[in-house]
């Protein structure tokens, strides 16, 4: 299966709440690579690798987050996979 890249980022009530937490878990779960870090803005960033089908699935999740979270926005955009990632982290934030 061809790969593609997801960009997200996550408006709302979505830092202090274990959405980080959230996004590492379902993305290994699908088995997605890539990475997701708190903003200064008060958002969340994901960019993430993998089949389509298992993207969706991710942004379809990010939309819900965590029982504690409150998601108002999720600005997305798909581009070419980059082969760069192997593992899906969190990084600092930024």
């Amino acid at each position: 299966m061809e790969q593609e890249q997801l960009y997200a980022k996550v408006m709302g009530r979505v830092q202090g709440v274990g959405y980080r937490f959230f996004v590492m878990e379902t993305a290994q779960q699908l088995g997605i690579s890539g990475w997701v870090r708190n903003r200064w803005d008060d958002s969340v960033e994901v960019l993430a690798e993998g089949e389509r089908e298992k993207l969706e699935k991710l942004l379809s999740a990010l939309h819900t987050g965590p029982r504690m979270a409150h998601v108002i926005q999720v600005q997305y955009d798909w581009v070419p996979a980059s082969g760069a990632f192997h593992s899906f982290q969190a990084r600092s934030t930024e």
